[in-house]
Formats: structure tokens, sequence, C-alpha cells
């Protein structure tokens, strides 16, 4: 009898709690479009200039052993570039301090080693106290679901309207087929 009420307490908290509320019952939104960033040089970006393209968002670090797949994101981004993607890399140092550099090293790093092309932005917090506003949609909104990002590399859809569409953890690489069978089908739509 205790573990049915256990049972059915815990189903009633799950039930209660929509993924389209926060904690504090409010609306969670699952558009990115009006937050704004700074880019690595410092300069503010609204995300809306990137209304009607496709984005993969990631947070990235220079000394992980997930920092080869900027070789893939390059990849990627090579390949749909020109038809509407985007890379928003974002650099974070929160996990095991893999991203200690300032904003000037992190961009020598990533083009002199892989030779990225694709948009770096400003050093950032994804959880705790400090999490940059674009964090805190990705990781808690109706889509993706409530839940901290759990190291470098977890990557984010953006679909052309500015809503989230997928979360993929840092082991999936940014060349699978789960990652560019997406993209494709987002691209091809009008």
């Amino acid at each position: 009898m205790k573990i049915f009420l256990i049972s059915l307490s815990f189903l009633l908290m799950f039930i209660s709690t929509t993924p389209s509320q926060n904690q504090k019952g409010a609306k969670v939104n699952d558009n990115i479009l009006s937050i704004k960033v700074k880019d690595i040089d410092g300069k503010e970006v609204n995300l809306s200039d990137y209304k009607n393209k496709v984005l993969l968002i990631v947070n990235v670090a220079s000394y992980c052993g997930y920092t080869k797949q900027y070789s893939g994101l390059q990849e990627l981004y090579e390949n749909y570039k020109d038809k509407g993607f985007e890379i928003l890399a974002f650099p974070c140092n929160q996990f095991g301090n893999q991203e200690p550099g300032s904003n000037e090293e992190i961009k020598i790093f990533c083009s002199s080693k892989y030779n990225v092309t694709f948009r770096l932005f400003d050093k950032i917090d994804v959880n705790g106290n400090n999490k940059s506003p674009l964090y805190a949609v990705l990781t808690d909104n109706p889509v993706t679901g409530k839940g901290d990002i759990k190291w470098n590399f977890e990557k984010f859809i953006i679909g052309k309207n500015g809503k989230i569409l997928a979360r993929f953890p840092s082991s999936v690489e940014p060349t699978s087929e789960k990652i560019v069978s997406l993209i494709e089908s987002e691209l091809s739509k009008n």
C-alpha cells in the first residue's frame, strides 16, 4: 500500500507539471528570436537576425574529448551554409575547466586548429545562476523539456521560425544521420 501511494503521488506530481510551464507556473518560451547575445568580439547580436535560417546551437570548449567535433561542425557548415544554415557556437568553461582562454584565444584556437568559419560567440555560462538567457530557453521548453546541459558540445536544432526542434547530447556527432536529416528536412520547408 505504501509503495502504491508513493507511486501515485509521483504520478500526480508528474501529471500536474506540464512541459509548457516552469516550476513557478509561468509559460516557457520555445522561440529564441527575441533574445540578444554577444559575439566573440563583444558585439550585440539579435537572434532575430537569424529568422528564416536553420540553426545548430552548441556549447563548445577547446580542451575537451569532444573538441574534435569542431571538424564535423565545420563540415556541416560548409555543406549547408549556402542553403540557409548557420552554426552558433558558445564557448563555456563550466565543465572541467576545459575552456579557460579569453575570447581572443578561443578565436585563434578555432581558426588555426580547425579552420572554423562559422560564428563564435562570447563565453557564457550554460547552467547555474549566471545561465545565459538563451540557454535558459534552450534547457527549459516544451519541446526538449527541462534539464541542465550535461557537458560540452550539446547541440540544439532551431527551425526557421526560431522554434526549438531538437536537442542532442555531446556524444552525437554533428554529421550524424539524425542531425543531418533534421537539418535537411527543415531547410526544405518554405
